[in-house]
């Protein structure tokens, strides 16, 4: 059976088995097998951003075309001696299934097959003709456990050259994990915030933590994710004229959207509306806020959620920057992403 278990694949990944020309990597933790995804092509050494030897396919492109996933490992690649093929956001889709399991039947000579899935069920379907096969390999990838957010956090701290008091560790971990993208945007979110210090303390970690409860932060925050631009420019200059810093709001910010790009991926790669995402959500949405989270769900896809997250990364680095202009720049960076909110409800 070509399976490992989830505390065994990332030292799979260190060293692949050049044996295995079929890679599925599959669970609940969205952000995590996207995470491991770009490990396993990384460690290809073909150049990521060449379409001549790295295709990038949706699971649903591959359902809609059938044996398109089949035409494409047995292209003879022109400039390289084998090219990569990446399906993302695969699910239950059967034309993706049937060519696994032609593909497993008569291997590609000259191509590798990548695939990112969510939490499939075990026996049936894709993971089913996976595990079953000689060429190919299943890597489940489930919420990070505390040793895992260890190395989460300081693959980060490394990267900024920061360090963390124990305190602060301890503190952080409680409010990380369920989902890799969401945990490493938690900390890479901190780091931001302190940015210029060489040690995050526990004062840092109650800034960041303590930002959701006040009202303004919801009432703020919600303006911007419902598109109502009065009520956004209200809550937020009775947040400042309160003496609360900017920075909180972005914070608040930050932390809704990256909640919600799971669920919309969630949403995107399992097939599932809105309502039903909303209502299984960890940790749960409060119920007075589900429609509202629901709506937005609707509105924005994973890519101007991206788009949305970036401007406001960006926000909080020039306004550690320039402090003296921090309300300004928070407020241009959520009026921005409310008028886009409005934009994309008109659409809809």
């Amino acid at each position: 059976m070509a399976q490992k278990k989830g505390y065994e694949v990332d030292s799979w990944l260190a060293r692949p088995d050049p044996a295995m020309g079929i890679i599925l990597l599959y669970g609940p933790d969205r952000g995590l097998v996207a995470e491991r995804a770009k490990t396993f092509a990384t460690k290809t050494g073909l150049p990521l951003d060449d379409p001549f030897s790295v295709v990038k396919l949706d699971g649903a492109e591959v359902d809609r075309d059938e044996g398109r996933l089949l035409d494409e490992a047995r292209t003879v690649p022109m400039f390289s001696d084998r090219r990569l093929l990446w399906v993302r956001n695969a699910s239950g889709q059967k034309a993706l299934a049937d060519d696994i399991k032609a593909l497993t039947a008569e291997p590609a000579r000259d191509a590798v097959i990548l695939i990112e899935a969510g939490d499939l069920k075990k026996g049936t379907g894709l993971r089913a003709i996976v595990e079953a096969a000689g060429n190919a390999i299943a890597l489940p990838c489930y919420a990070d456990e505390a040793r895992d957010l260890d190395t989460v956090i300081d693959d980060e701290l490394r990267k900024a050259g920061m360090s963390m008091t124990l305190d602060a560790r301890q503190a952080l971990r409680r409010n990380l994990g369920g989902d890799r993208l969401a945990s490493r945007g938690e900390i890479e979110k901190l780091v931001l915030y302190a940015h210029g210090k060489k040690e995050i303390d526990l004062d840092d970690i109650d800034a960041m933590s303590g930002d959701v409860s006040g009202a303004s932060f919801d009432d703020a925050v919600d303006a911007v994710l419902d598109g109502k631009v009065g009520d956004f420019d209200t809550a937020f200059t009775r947040h400042c004229q309160s003496g609360g810093h900017p920075f909180l709001l972005l914070s608040s910010a930050m932390r809704q959207l990256q909640a919600i790009q799971v669920m919309r991926g969630q949403m995107e790669t399992g097939g599932r509306n809105a309502a039903s995402v909303v209502a299984g959500a960890r940790p749960p949405v409060f119920f007075s806020r589900r429609k509202l989270v629901e709506k937005t769900l609707e509105r924005w896809n994973v890519e101007a959620l991206g788009r949305a997250l970036n401007r406001l990364h960006t926000a909080v680095l020039q306004t550690r920057k320039r402090p003296d202009l921090s309300e300004a720049l928070a407020r241009q960076a959520l009026l921005g992403i409310a008028v886009e909110s409005a934009r994309l409800g008109q659409r809809g």
